[in-house]
């Protein structure tokens, strides 16, 4: 299954499911990305860490970390 980095970059995907729990997971719901949501990867930094996001039509950057645990699909 695809997560968040590994999507192409300019190309539209659909969240599935978050890999993660507790305040974490909070803070990904509340930053607009639930599962369903439509996200496209537009950017991401010169050492690949923050990636930038267009979600819910506007521009969201984080942690490659964080962006590991979520789950998309085409």
């Amino acid at each position: 299954m695809l997560n968040a980095v590994t999507m192409e970059t300019n190309k539209v995907y659909y969240v599935k499911s978050l890999a993660c729990t507790g305040a974490l997971r909070r803070r990904i719901i509340d930053m607009g990305i639930t599962p369903g949501a439509k996200i496209v990867k537009k950017r991401v930094a010169p050492f690949g860490d923050p990636i930038e996001f267009r979600v819910r039509d506007y521009a969201l950057s984080m942690r490659k970390s964080e962006a590991e645990l979520i789950r998309v699909e085409e």
